[in-house]
């Protein structure tokens, strides 16, 4: 009877440590910039960051297909939605790897993708976000000669894109991003 006692109370104070310690908090960003495969795998490089997923965002078709955006019918641009540990990556980093990865002053069009749906855009989920954003862009302005046209708007409904997209360059076996980080 003591043993199971023992048993039971030891049981109990696990329970209440494992309660008691947190999971770390994980925030999402959403970042377009042009093929969201592109995009990804420069995400996915970076520490803290512990999710990605390719996607559609910003326009008005519901459960938009990969051959619908493309057609440029839905308003929806290619992103990524990048979940994160704000305790090992800040948004602020984030951020600058996205004005890095990308060039941010042509309007609807990356390298030879050309569309609306390859616009650039960063969709925020807070005013913190938002203020971060903005706060970031105008930094990045002052090593572009162009301005920069990308998008700060409120976060809407992601979509995430066919399966088939998802981890696009690393189930294809391919190493290097179309998309580089800029100084």
């Amino acid at each position: 009877m003591k043993n199971r006692l023992i048993a039971f109370l030891a049981v109990g104070v696990l329970t209440v440590a494992a309660a008691e310690k947190k999971e770390p908090k994980m925030e999402k960003a959403v970042f377009a910039a042009g093929c969201f495969w592109g995009v990804e795998s420069i995400f996915q490089q970076i520490d803290g960051v512990v999710d990605t997923t390719v996607g559609y965002v910003g326009g008005t078709t519901k459960n938009p297909t990969y051959r619908e955006v493309c057609r440029n019918g839905t308003g929806h641009a290619e992103a990524v939605e990048v979940v994160y540990d704000p305790a090992k990556v800040s948004y602020e980093t984030l951020l600058d790897i996205f004005w890095r990865a990308h060039d941010p002053t042509t309007v609807d069009r990356q390298g030879p993708d050309v569309g609306s749906q390859y616009r650039s855009a960063i969709f925020y989920f807070t005013p913190a976000q938002k203020a971060a954003a903005e706060k970031v862009k105008a930094e990045a302005q002052k090593k572009w000669k162009k301005p920069i046209v990308t998008q700060i708007v409120p976060a809407s409904t992601f979509y995430p894109a066919e399966a088939y997209h998802q981890d696009y360059f690393a189930k294809k076996g391919i190493k290097k991003s179309c998309h580089f980080l800029r100084d």
